[in-house]
């Protein structure tokens, strides 16, 4: 077994920004290394506090113990026909084993919605299962899980020696297809998938994400397991209350022609309740993608559409075949 297979970097120097040159510098340098070795790694010192953790955990601990008529009233239409939204909301746990709440950008309106209409930028009426101080916590953490990922994506920027304000052509409030998802993982009665590797009993199933990178809170409870690209092992990412967890998905290594690769990583399946808060850190829907965006002095306005990136990404996702 390899001891701290998932590496611990403590990015409080990339997140204050006053620090010296040369502790970003480090810092940047070791999140290089864990995207193009694991693929994996925990972050500290990100500036998210405990006390906003453990209050957006009670959030979504406290929407999952309502009924299911109740928590139906924000389902995409294929579970409610009274909806119009097709991408956010909630699926039950019959779909693939676990419930979960899929959150957009929370700054958008009704009216934005209504006037871009696009599939993906949709307004959910939150007040139908949340009241006002809860969602000003959603909104909360939503702009700050967002913060902290660009400091991340500006990190990778700066390994190439560009303008770390080029993620701003990236990701854009309102446009960004970035989701915060709160996964509930009731008592499961029998795992979802057997894996054909080890024969391990799986409550969620092998995969890759699809994004920049994916920033998760897990509880206690953890579960997670990330694959040693070389050997095919599998490893435990071990829980610390202090830290999130963060991977690379495909976007980053579509943009990166490979240099940081996403990795294959899955879910235990597990008798006990859990939850876990991922935020899927995603371009906005009309992002060229370019594998000249980290190479070429100037930016080309051309590419495929991260909309339809995200679209065939999403197909092989029980959750998202609507």
């Amino acid at each position: 077994m390899i001891k701290n297979f998932i590496p611990t970097i403590n990015i409080s120097s990339i997140i204050k920004k006053n620090q010296d040159k040369k502790k970003i510098y480090l810092t940047i340098k070791k999140i290089e290394k864990a995207c193009i070795d694991v693929g994996f790694f925990q972050i500290i010192g990100h500036g998210i506090d405990q006390k906003q953790i453990k209050n957006i955990c009670k959030v979504g601990n406290k929407f999952f113990n309502l009924s299911n008529k109740s928590k139906k009233k924000l389902s995409p239409k294929k579970w409610n026909s009274l909806n119009k939204n097709i991408y956010r909301g909630y699926f039950p746990n019959d779909v693939n084993g676990k419930e979960g709440l899929d959150l957009g950008d929370l700054q958008v309106t009704k009216n934005y919605s209504n006037k871009l209409k696009n599939p993906y930028i949709e307004h959910l009426n939150l007040k139908k299962c949340f009241d006002k101080n809860s969602i000003k916590m959603l909104e909360n953490y939503y702009t700050n899980i967002f913060s902290l990922s660009e400091e991340l994506f500006r990190s990778v920027i700066k390994l190439y020696k560009k303008n770390p304000n080029n993620s701003k052509i990236v990701f854009s409030r309102q446009k960004t297809l970035s989701t915060l998802r709160f996964n509930f993982y009731p008592n499961q009665t029998k795992p979802v998938e057997i894996s054909k590797q080890d024969g391990v009993y799986l409550g969620c199933e092998t995969h890759v994400d699809s994004g920049i990178f994916t920033v998760l809170y897990q509880d206690k409870k953890g579960g997670l397991q990330v694959q040693n690209r070389k050997t095919k092992k599998w490893y435990d990412v071990p829980f610390n209350k202090n830290a999130l967890v963060v991977n690379t998905g495909r976007a980053l290594e579509y943009l990166t022609k490979g240099k940081f690769k996403a990795t294959n990583h899955r879910v235990l399946w597990n008798r006990s309740k859990r939850m876990s808060i991922p935020f899927f850190f995603e371009p906005s829907y009309d992002f060229k993608m370019s594998h000249s965006f980290f190479k070429d002095k100037k930016l080309r306005n051309n590419g495929q559409i991260y909309e339809n990136f995200l679209n065939k990404s999403l197909k092989k996702f029980i959750e998202y075949q609507r």
